[in-house]
């Protein structure tokens, strides 16, 4: 069996399948987007964690655990996710696929070649927004150059979660998203 997870944009859906690709399990959780300011979209991350812990539990619910052979996840590939390495907590909201706040960083960077991603340069992709938080966040971005706040993708963020710090992984088809992965 395979426990499969869709952590989507509002909600986190859970399911549990079989070799047969039949569904035995299935749970669902929703969780809040925030709008801080015009064209501002963030996720709390402490939010889809707890989401994520109440499908997986409805999915489970009369399963044999010890009959789970590994975990899915598909996700909004492109939001941007910052944890602390050691106590996992997050030290601020994640910046949503959808927010739209570094518009003004796309066109400071307009002429700058990002071929080598198979993307253009748009505030949809997760690269941008680390460049808003180190720009405007500095006190944070110190954290995340001396390394104690990983940043990454919800799925990097969940597995790391699961894995209680010990994976800080994604897989090309979420890195691919970021405008930081060279193809």
């Amino acid at each position: 069996m395979i426990l499969s997870v869709d952590a989507g944009t509002t909600g986190i859906t859970a399911l549990v399948i079989d070799r047969d690709r039949r569904v035995l399990g299935r749970g669902y959780q929703d969780f809040p987007q925030h709008f801080p300011a015009p064209g501002w979209v963030e996720h709390d991350p402490n939010e889809i964690w707890s989401a994520l812990l109440v499908a997986a539990t409805a999915a489970l619910e009369g399963i044999d655990k010890s009959k789970v052979e590994g975990i899915g996840i598909t996700n909004q590939r492109e939001t941007l996710v910052l944890w602390d390495r050691e106590t996992l907590g997050t030290p601020r909201r994640a910046i949503v696929w959808q927010d739209r706040r570094t518009t003004s960083i796309c066109e400071r960077l307009r002429d700058v070649d990002v071929s080598n991603t198979g993307l253009r340069m748009d505030p949809y992709f997760t690269g941008t927004k680390a460049l808003w938080i180190a720009e405007n966040e500095p006190r944070t971005w110190r954290y995340v150059e001396d390394g104690r706040i990983a940043l990454g993708t919800i799925d990097s963020y969940l597995i790391a979660r699961m894995s209680r710090g010990l994976d800080h992984v994604t897989d090309a088809t979420n890195a691919s998203r970021t405008l930081m992965y060279d193809l």
